[in-house]
């Protein structure tokens, strides 16, 4: 009976198993193309969807070469489009942006570029309105620990430690 149960069993997962997807380059321009029209993509986004769709590395360098001239694909204005969604609708800071950009390839000196287009007297509000937020909501009663427990979220959150540290002292935060 156990025999037949692990027979049926990998049976059962051969079939549900997805399979494949081979393209050939041309429909797997038409879909990228489509794909990259649907939101702003990193080339490595592309790359990687590229090689799951099973094109080889030269078709896949071409396909990547193709959206860049036809401007369906572009470092810089995908780089600006993260850093303006996750500044203001995340509210995560320079650090974590910088990250995340990092983990998708892209150059360090567009990474700047599009950080630079963040207002510092913004960057220093969002800061300052996430302190208090979450002040409100630590429910420590020591002061230290309440103010060690903000610094670390804050931190978390990918804001830089002496801007943190300024806010906090110039608003009178714990």
């Amino acid at each position: 009976m156990l025999l037949f149960f692990y027979e049926f069993q990998q049976l059962f997962m051969k079939s549900t198993q997805h399979k494949p997807l081979i393209l050939d380059k041309k429909t797997a321009l038409l879909k990228a193309e489509s794909w990259c029209a649907y939101q702003e993509r990193s080339q490595q986004e592309v790359r990687n969807k590229l090689y799951e769709w099973n094109l080889f590395p030269t078709e896949v360098e071409e396909v990547i070469s193709d959206l860049i001239t036809t401007n369906f694909l572009n470092e810089e204005r995908f780089a600006k489009a993260y850093v303006s969604g996750k500044f203001n609708i995340k509210k995560w800071g320079k650090l974590k942006i910088k990250q995340g950009l990092k983990l998708k390839k892209v150059p360090d000196k567009l990474i700047q570029k599009a950080l630079n287009g963040i207002e510092m007297d913004e960057y220093l509000g969002v800061l300052l309105a996430t302190a208090e937020k979450k002040t409100v909501i630590i429910p420590e009663k020591n002061a230290l620990k309440k103010k060690y427990k903000l610094i670390n979220y804050l931190q978390s959150k990918g804001f830089e430690n002496d801007l943190i540290f300024d806010v906090l002292k110039s608003n009178n935060l714990p």
